[in-house]
């Protein structure tokens, strides 16, 4: 091995067509060992010969893609100063662009003696057990490939698993079920483009690890959440496992899914790693530099700072750690074309020593980074640490996961009472929040489920979780929604009912100012059989079952998203201001009560029902519709960009008899959908009252344009 100039940057193991430099950082080594393995797992160590700083790094000549290799760390071994160098356990690059193997559960993995003392080292070499780092080319032929660019306000987000997905999919060869390749097969980008969404959620694919508790219980961690590997797309995703590389693999699933005008926006999660707390196994960061990884605990070294109900926190406040982060950032957009991000717990990142800080070292480094400037970044704005709740907090350019208007949603529709005016302020793009801070609507990511909890179709069909299947105790999720239907004796009716309230939050998702986000296979009638923690369940529990989708469903739910996709007004970039000119035109919005009035102070502070008409103005938008104002067709009526339109929603057990607003919202309508499931294609209403059946809501367009 030699060294060369410039060999302490980039990080990682990086092939220049001759050979591979690594490079790594460790502010504690005193010596590291770059340990390479041939095919049969014999292992050769070769001292990393030079230093730059913190960066340990050497050239050698002749290997390159394919090889197989970790690192040994020679350093202190104090844990009650948050010292824990062991060099007999392998450890991965932290920059590694691909990780082969998996972790097996053995003792060795530890660095202390498992089961004795903790602060004993543990000298049993962990080869043998853990996963290897494998140098790989970013060579790829993108051809012409480009981001689809969707506009944040104009996106329609698809949260789903790459394995879940296709697992069961019978259109996809078995071979390819569950992979990257998977996702990337015509019958799946058919389905997804012919459904309306705009852009593709995936959850975590970071190389990630089960955690012991799961695997001695015969589980697994399904959803990812506990990664190793910054880099790395997780190596079971693989369909060429094996036989080719999976960093192809995974651009070959981007590369398609752009040229059907789909984005893919991954679900990262900086503020943790599968490394767990003081008992922990020892996989990378622990052995490489513990104290500036992880948020140690300032009375007692020895553990760590949870701020993520995992056993660790990530130190991003950490040079070092917040580079590794932006490295990880930027090569996931640069290299692998992926077009924004999903951050979880992501205060967890955005803390100073204590306290969430909107100028925290890593918000300010985001924001001032010309990469990360052109994708899509949305925080879940909370984590379980002091003040941690930071809904509304981060500043432009983030979006945020929604959870008020997940909840207010829920409460609506099953009538929990006096909640007109929560609903009308989220239906608006929840300006309670975002307007305060000179943000838009497109700040406000608007869900009513996403993959932890319940799904839809499990939402309004059970009043308690079914978690048994997770061995807890049916610990885990405990909250309840009671759609209405229990209690009720007439099967039919309770069938209806359920099928309603799918409906209705699904439609109130999609129209709703701000950018919906729907949990994949909600818009099918998926159920996880009542589990609403199923982060364990990598089986049928999980699973999307293609099977037995429900058809009439998923047709409404397209009809639902292409009519946002075809009128700007459920797309505004600006929130209502519920003013007009002076004209006798209408304002940009309107409120009214099921009488034909609009809504007064009383009303909004003691509502005598929780049933609210929406009237919309189409004409007062500042931007241009798509498609230079052309019109669309649905059955024998024409839509126009500038349509005005009127949401009448019932959450109430009653059928009502809807009078219709003044002549200046429209004198002739058109209703366009009812989740009632009655028939409503070319239905005409002009003077009389418009019925309204109970826990349901309809949309009507105008026809005097």
């Amino acid at each position: 091995m030699r060294t060369r100039a410039g060999g302490a940057f980039p990080l990682g193991a990086r092939f220049d067509g001759a050979g591979t430099n690594f490079a790594v950082c460790s502010e504690v080594a005193e010596a590291i060992e770059l340990c390479l393995f041939d095919p049969d797992g014999s292992e050769t160590r070769v001292p990393l010969p030079a230093t730059t700083g913190s960066s340990f790094h050497g050239y050698l000549p002749g290997v390159g893609p394919g090889a197989l290799y970790g690192y040994r760390v020679h350093g202190p071994w104090r844990p009650e100063a948050g010292l824990r160098s062991n060099p007999s356990k392998l450890l991965l690059d932290p920059y590694a662009l691909e990780i082969s193997g998996d972790l097996t559960w053995d003792p060795a993995v530890f660095p202390y003696i498992y089961g004795g003392d903790p602060e004993t080292a543990d000298d049993r070499d962990s080869a043998r057990f853990v996963p290897r780092s494998v140098v790989a080319t970013t060579w790829f032929d993108w051809g012409n490939d480009r981001s689809p660019d969707t506009p944040l306000a104009d996106s329609v987000i698809y949260e789903l698993h790459v394995k879940g997905f296709t697992a069961r999919h019978p259109d996809v060869p078995p071979e390819l079920r569950g992979t990257y390749a998977g996702l990337a097969h015509p019958a799946v980008v058919d389905y997804l483009r012919g459904l309306g969404v705009t852009a593709v959620e995936l959850m975590p694919i970071h190389q990630f690890v089960h955690e012991h508790a799961l695997v001695r219980r015969g589980l697994s961690n399904y959803w990812g959440y506990n990664t190793v590997g910054f880099f790395a797309p997780h190596n079971a995703y693989s369909a060429w496992r094996g036989q080719r590389s999976v960093v192809a693999e995974f651009k070959e699933m981007v590369r398609t899914l752009h040229a059907a005008d789909l984005e893919v926006v991954l679900d990262v999660v900086y503020n943790h790693t599968g490394e767990g707390d003081h008992l922990g196994p020892m996989l990378c960061f622990k052995g490489l530099d513990n104290r500036a990884f992880y948020r140690l605990d300032p009375d007692d070294p020895a553990r760590y700072t949870n701020l993520t109900g995992t056993g660790n926190t990530v130190d991003a406040a950490h040079p070092n750690t917040l580079r590794l982060i932006m490295d990880s950032l930027r090569y996931w957009v640069t290299e692998m074309h992926v077009d924004g991000f999903r951050f979880d717990l992501a205060p967890a990142l955005a803390r100073n020593s204590h306290d969430f800080d909107a100028r925290s070292a890593f918000l300010a480094a985001v924001h001032q980074d010309p990469v990360l400037a052109r994708v899509k970044l949305i925080a879940e704005p909370w984590d379980i640490g002091p003040n941690g709740y930071q809904l509304g907090r981060f500043s432009t350019p983030w979006a945020e996961w929604n959870d008020r208007f997940r909840d207010t949603s829920r409460d609506y529709w099953r009538a929990t009472g006096h909640k007109v005016a929560a609903m009308a302020d989220c239906f608006a793009g929840s300006a309670s929040v975002y307007h305060v801070r000179h943000r838009g609507p497109a700040a406000s990511v608007n869900y009513v489920t996403s993959h932890d909890g319940f799904t839809v179709a499990d939402l309004v069909s059970y009043d308690h979780p079914h978690n048994e299947a997770n061995g807890e105790d049916g610990l885990g999720d405990q909250r309840s929604w009671n759609c209405g239907a229990e209690g009720r004796s007439d099967a039919r009716g309770v069938v209806s009912l359920r099928a309603h309230q799918r409906r209705n939050l699904l439609t109130t998702t999609l129209l709703a100012l701000g950018v919906p986000m729907l949990l994949a296979g909600d818009e099918m009638g998926r159920t996880q059989q009542g589990n609403s923690n199923a982060y364990c369940q990598d089986n049928e529990i999980s699973w999307v079952n293609w099977d037995e989708l429900d058809r009439a469903l998923v047709e409404y739910t397209r009809f639902v998203i292409r009519l946002r996709r075809e009128h700007p007004v459920f797309r505004r970039r600006r929130f209502f201001t519920g003013r007009h000119d002076g004209s006798a035109g209408p304002g940009d919005i309107g409120w009214f009560t099921p009488d034909g009035r609009e809504m007064g102070p009383d009303d909004w502070q003691a509502p005598t029902t929780d049933a609210l008409g929406i009237a919309l103005n189409g004409a007062d938008l500042p931007q241009a519709a798509p498609d230079g104002g052309a019109r669309w067709h649905t059955g024998d009526a024409p839509w126009r960009a500038d349509d005005n339109f009127l949401l009448l929603l019932n959450p109430t057990p009653e059928r009502l008899a809807w009078r219709l607003p003044g002549p200046q919202w429209g004198r002739r309508w058109e209703r366009l959908l009812d989740s009632s499931g009655a028939p409503h294609a070319g239905r005409r209403h002009s003077g009389a009252p418009v019925p309204v059946k109970a826990h349901s809501l309809v949309v009507l367009r105008s026809l005097d344009r």
